[in-house]
């Protein structure tokens, strides 16, 4: 299968990072590692406030603990998704298995509008939250454009994963509606069903029909069936 459909590069072919970083799906995964990083970053650097009363601290959404672990949670585990779908995007240049090939491409379309649902579901969470804040949790308002920032890429992100599951959709498409998808493909070049060309005797003078030479094979000559007995009047 050529990579065209499912990847850089040729199957079984060395890896060219060049051709990588130009590809769509994986820009799309690079941008998405970043807005990860800067969603559970802002979330655990100052989406917890100290409790006035005490040394507690609490969630900068609406004190609902479940929003800041959902955040973090889903971005941590994006983080590390985007990394296993980078290092694939290197090693599958040198998948010579057509279905390996395929379970890849169709992985990547499953886990992608996964993920694209749980950022959606994630952006809804936080910015309810944050919207039901009481003012008073937060008088000195500490931490607020750190909170906006985790729900503003957590929107961008519903759109660069459902971006990489349109990408490899795509890109299985291709690859199933290609000859080269199938193990069983064989150059034309290379198959011995294929008729021989006519064959053209070599013409020593000019060749007034324009036809070059080409042999005929006589209708009767391999006639075998006997012909009946006709006679002749005199």
């Amino acid at each position: 299968m050529e990579g065209g459909a499912y990847g850089a590069g040729k199957a079984g072919g060395a890896f060219d990072p060049h051709t990588l970083v130009r590809q769509p799906h994986t820009i799309l995964r690079v941008v998405s590692w970043v807005f990860s990083i800067v969603v559970f970053g802002s979330i655990v650097n100052e989406g917890y406030l100290n409790n006035n009363s005490g040394g507690e601290k609490f969630c900068i959404y609406n004190r609902n603990p479940s929003a800041c672990s959902y955040g973090v949670a889903v971005g941590v585990l994006a983080f590390l998704t985007c990394l296993l779908y980078l290092a694939l995007d290197v090693y599958f240049p040198q998948i010579s298995s057509v279905k390996d090939r395929k379970k890849a491409v169709l992985s990547d379309i499953g886990v992608s509008a996964f993920w694209a649902f749980l950022w959606f579901v994630g952006f809804c969470f936080l910015a309810n939250q944050w919207q039901v804040s009481k003012p008073k949790d937060n008088p000195m308002n500490e931490g607020t454009d750190a909170a906006r920032a985790a729900i503003t890429f957590s929107f961008f992100s519903i759109f660069t994963w459902a971006g990489q599951a349109v990408l490899a959709f795509q890109r299985y498409q291709i690859g199933a509606d290609s000859a080269l998808f199938s193990q069983d493909y064989m150059d034309p070049s290379q198959d011995s069903s294929m008729p021989y060309a006519p064959y053209v005797e070599p013409s020593a003078g000019p060749d007034p029909a324009g036809m070059g030479g080409t042999y005929q094979q006589p209708a009767n000559a391999f006639d075998t069936e006997p012909q009946g007995y006709q006679s002749q009047g005199y």
